[in-house]
């Protein structure tokens, strides 16, 4: 009886560690996401993508969820945007370009990092 009690215990424990583990990386994401939207103005950000990759659909999901000024383009249906990833060399999508700087794949923290340089 004292060894299933532990155990309970235990599984409780890990039950409340993750739980509280879970809670902390949602409120460091939804803090991340609003210093990204505060710093974003139009313009800043243009997401680079392709109608097929799950990538700029992760990323521009992210955005949205976040309230994330951004603009972007398709290079399988806009000619001008296929031309400016060409420009670019870019090995894949989605290729954002944060104040000009172009970033390959999307990391909200990269992202917050170049839009508080300046």
């Amino acid at each position: 009886m004292e060894s299933r009690r532990s155990i309970l215990g235990l599984v409780a424990l890990v039950l409340a560690i993750s739980a509280a583990s879970q809670w902390w990386g949602h409120r460091q994401e939804q803090a991340l996401g609003r210093s990204v939207a505060q710093a974003a103005r139009p313009g800043d950000i243009v997401m680079i993508a392709s109608d097929t990759c799950i990538f700029c659909k992760s990323a521009r999901r992210w955005m949205d969820e976040h309230g994330v000024a951004f603009s972007e383009c398709s290079v399988e249906r806009d000619a001008a945007c296929a031309e400016r990833y060409r420009a670019l060399s870019s090995p894949g999508t989605p290729l954002m370009l944060v104040r000009g700087e172009p970033q390959l794949g999307f990391n909200p923290e990269r992202v917050r990092q170049r839009l508080s340089a300046g």
